[in-house]
């Protein structure tokens, strides 16, 4: 039911993750991914994103494009803003569209990252990112995943950092171009979020919200603030349970927490 939580050091990390999140060993944290028991891949995979600086401009490939590669799914996910610090901003689209030529050469130069279309973000804000979409997130921001369960990101851009960059692959399934999914917004209180082809993201505010779930289990919960019980136990921010019905979902008013669930249709 609680799923397992797995650190994973990024170079634009944080050292102080809130203590809610358990002991990390001072690394500088960047992700945490929560996966089945003995870090079993699930039909979904959840994570917390803590940014002190900026990701890389990456694109991630469609199913299509993963099978052709040898790979067994792409990689759509969306991401829910929990904290943002002043001025933060992400990374979405390009602000024009671009040929593979004119992404090859602002990927070498430097230039994409004037190209990309940075947005300023606040809490609550939420974006799903299509495959194939060049993004990036900011620094100074808190936020929770859902995407596929694969590790597929080709990087395009990495602002110097000696990693490897994917500049092959990355033009290949890339569609540089503006982002106009309507996918995105600002949360309401007790509303489903988004949906796509893989997965479905709700947000509850307080007990009544789970009702509008109408797709059956499982759901995995992730609380973002305050308290909510299951089976009467608690579970709090840092938590993530996978479970077959939401019947023993308690959610305390004035707090907040996720649903999410594999698409049907």
């Amino acid at each position: 039911m609680f799923l397992e939580r797995q650190f994973v050091e990024k170079p634009w990390g944080r050292g102080d993750l809130p203590p809610e999140f358990g002991a990390h060993g001072g690394q500088r944290i960047g992700e945490i991914w929560y996966h089945g028991e003995g870090q079993t891949f699930l039909p979904l995979l959840v994570k917390w994103l803590f940014t002190s600086e900026k990701l890389s401009i990456q694109v991630h490939p469609s199913d299509a494009d993963a099978k052709r590669r040898g790979l067994l799914s792409g990689k759509e996910e969306c991401w829910y803003i929990v904290e943002a610090e002043p001025g933060a901003v992400l990374g979405i689209g390009t602000k024009k569209p671009l040929t593979a030529a004119e992404l090859r050469t602002a990927s070498l130069s430097g230039e994409i990252e004037r190209l990309v279309d940075w947005k300023p973000v606040k809490a609550g804000d939420f974006y799903y990112i299509p495959t194939g979409t060049v993004h990036a997130i900011g620094a100074g921001i808190t936020l929770v995943e859902v995407q596929q369960p694969a590790d597929i990101t080709y990087r395009l851009y990495d602002y110097g950092r000696p990693r490897e960059l994917h500049l092959e692959d990355g033009i290949a399934v890339a569609h540089p171009a503006p982002y106009n999914d309507t996918r995105s917004g600002h949360f309401a209180a007790n509303c489903r979020l988004t949906s796509g082809p893989h997965f479905w993201l709700d947000h509850v505010v307080d007990g009544e919200g789970k009702r509008c779930v109408q797709e059956k289990g499982p759901y995995w919960l992730v609380p973002v603030s305050g308290h909510a019980t299951f089976g009467g136990k608690p579970i709090v921010r840092g938590d993530c349970l996978m479970v077959d019905s939401l019947e023993q979902l308690q959610v305390e008013p004035n707090s907040s927490l996720l649903i999410a669930g594999i698409a049907t249709s």
